[in-house]
């Protein structure tokens, strides 16, 4: 029991960490949204994909949110 305490006040600890990471890649997404040369079919996937990570983010859901957002920066080319 001791075990299963330790192991769910460790995840607890971790989730606001994960939380930070969403901002971050929002930021660098529309920073570099600013100077890409996509076509207009890919800058609109861009926007929908930051815009869906941000709501993801919102609902809590920061691993969705994560992937979305990662989805976007690879389309811009940036980590």
């Amino acid at each position: 029991m001791k075990h299963l305490l330790i192991v769910a006040a460790l995840g607890l600890t971790a989730a606001p960490a994960f939380a930070g990471q969403c901002p971050m890649d929002m930021s660098k997404i529309d920073a570099a949204m600013q100077s890409a040369s996509l076509s207009d079919a890919d800058m609109a996937e861009v926007k929908a994909l930051r815009a869906q990570g941000e709501e993801e983010h919102n609902s809590g859901d920061h691993a969705a949110s994560e992937a979305t957002l990662a989805k976007a920066k690879m389309m811009l080319g940036i980590e």
